[in-house]
């Protein structure tokens, strides 16, 4: 392996060795050099973009609406994205939030009916370096049939790559004196090595791309597309990619961003946690925007989420492209005879089929339990493939319903949850785990930004409980997270763990506590000297043996 000047690498975690040499050869070294040394100053100028936007609605006290410069875009009736290829027709029930890196639970994904694998390396991932390389290992592995008792690559559920958004750096690769772009080395890795695989065998390159803010995000990614295509002699439209809108500002954006990707859309996804999470960020501080607990009174049939839902399914139908909702994150009990698994099994038919009956082509669940019995909804509640045919002309959205947010207060149950599912994520993260399992369901970096946003919007405007009309503030916060230590702590049994928890407690109230917002809670942990000194020590590989793993 030869490394091109001006780049550096850090040696292969321990362990990895071969993994490491079969992915970084002299070749994808150099195509990974001039893929991030084209693109890094116009990653750089998205993100100044999404500092002035968010400059500019401070000081304004302006809100988000349709664009003006944009309106020939959204009334010209004619322009549709190309055709999706026959395997991404039918995307009814994805499994969500699959590390890759836990090559047990990949490959009971491959090996599951699912019809697609959101294959992540985002939400439910912690980007480690060990992580990384082995999750896009296994990758590797899946398309060139190395993997034991899976499907050929042809016939299992298609692979639907997640990279890293925008907002995360890989700390293990410097190109000409900067870290690279996250987005960019994962992407580069899983075109390189899997690309070409992958469209021989009719089976992608097919990519999510999260945490979009803007269409200007999207004419970048097109470029890129393009340019990948051109570089690994793919013809134009080889790869295909699905949009998640999880930002408040891109839900305003949603035609101009198919039409930057009209020739490489898989359409656009929906979801409700990191969408939620974005109204803090952009407007938390303005106390029209205070967002109510989230356990009581934030789910998708509040005006603001069935609207932004109904505004997705129209907005693509209109185009020829798919709408897909967002990921069930319960659980199925293991006693399929129990109250509690008919309990929750009603739950999830009852809001999966609200999102089938807005229009949806598909959505995701967690748990391989439910793929079943929400491939039989879709069956019993829909005919043939999608649902491309409900143009959902019933429906006029305006940025007031966009932008209303729904009544309510905060809970003393919804402030522990919060601060639990906050600690617990830090601590997941300190383990070298993107996601964990707490009290009937899956969390993941998703759950932990809406979370940590509602703790740290409600102390700012010192919100009083429903409960006792205590006001949610510094010291209320405080006690509470010793309090919820107490009840996590007990279900510890290992010293480093319990240490570990502590420190995952001090950072969440860092967090929460800080005068400003951080943008994003994956992007201060990336960038948190106890989780990088943990990496350097190689304290942190995949799976930590105290960390609860996955239920698949």
């Amino acid at each position: 392996m030869s490394v091109p000047v001006s780049m550096e690498l850090s040696p292969p975690p321990s362990g990895l060795e071969a993994e490491y040499e079969t992915l970084f050869t002299t070749d994808c070294l150099l195509f990974l050099h001039e893929l991030i040394s084209t693109f890094n100053e116009e990653v750089d100028q998205v993100l100044q973009l999404r500092v002035t936007r968010k400059v500019n609605l401070d000081l304004s006290g302006d809100l988000p609406n349709f664009l003006e410069s944009t309106t020939h875009i959204r009334r010209d009736p004619a322009w549709r994205v190309l055709p999706v290829p026959p395997r991404l027709q039918r995307r009814h029930v994805d499994i969500g939030d699959l590390a890759p890196c836990d090559t047990q639970c990949f490959i009971k994904a491959l090996q599951s009916p699912a019809q697609g694998i959101q294959v992540d390396f985002d939400d439910g991932n912690c980007p480690t370096y060990y992580n990384q390389i082995k999750g896009i290992h296994n990758v590797y592995k899946a398309v060139h049939n190395h993997l034991p008792n899976v499907p050929h690559i042809s016939q299992a559920p298609v692979l639907m790559l997640r990279p890293r958004a925008w907002n995360m750096v890989e700390h293990n690769m410097m190109v000409e004196g900067r870290e690279a772009p996250g987005p960019l080395f994962d992407f580069g890795l899983l075109m390189f090595h899997c690309g070409r695989t992958l469209f021989e065998n009719k089976s992608g390159p097919f990519f999510y791309l999260s945490k979009m803010e803007s269409f200007m995000e999207a004419r970048l990614w097109n470029k890129i597309f393009l340019w990948t295509q051109h570089k690994l002699g793919l013809p134009l439209g080889s790869i295909k990619a699905t949009v998640l809108i999880e930002n408040v500002l891109a839900s305003f954006e949603m035609e101009e961003i198919l039409y930057e990707l009209r020739d490489h859309s898989a359409g656009l996804n929906c979801g409700i946690w990191d969408y939620s999470a974005s109204f803090v960020n952009k407007f938390g501080h303005r106390q029209a925007f205070l967002l109510p607990d989230r356990s009581k009174y934030v789910n998708m049939e509040k005006r603001f989420l069935r609207t932004y839902m109904d505004l997705l399914v129209q907005t693509c139908h209109r185009r020829g492209a798919l709408a897909t909702g967002g990921m069930a994150a319960l659980l199925l009990p293991q006693d399929s005879l129990s109250d509690s698994y008919k309990r929750v099994l009603a739950t999830v038919t009852r809001l999966k089929l609200m999102e089938i009956n807005a229009g949806v082509d598909g959505f995701m669940v967690y748990d391989l339990s439910l793929i079943e019995p929400m491939q039989k909804l879709f069956k019993l509640h829909t005919e043939g493939d999608n649902q491309l045919h409900q143009l959902r002309n019933d429906i006029t959205v305006t940025p007031d319903d966009l932008l209303s947010m729904p009544s309510g207060g905060v809970t003393l149950y919804g402030l522990k949850h919060n601060i639990s599912v906050g600690v617990l994520f830090i601590n997941a993260w300190l383990s070298g785990v993107g996601h964990f399992f707490y009290r009937g369901q899956v969390e993941d970096s998703a759950t932990a930004e809406i979370s940590r946003s509602q703790v740290w919007q409600w102390i700012r405007h010192q919100t009083q409980l429903e409960d006792d009309s205590r006001v949610v503030s510094k010291q209320l916060v405080t006690d509470l997270t010793k309090e919820v230590m107490m009840e996590l702590r007990a279900s510890c049994h290992i010293v480093g763990a319990k240490q570990r928890l502590h420190t995952a407690a001090d950072i969440f109230l860092e967090v929460v506590l800080k005068r400003d917002f951080p943008e994003f809670i994956t992007t201060y942990l990336n960038q948190e000297h106890t989780f990088l000194s943990s990496q350097r020590a190689g304290q942190v590989e995949a799976l930590d043996e105290d960390t609860p793993q996955s239920k698949m």
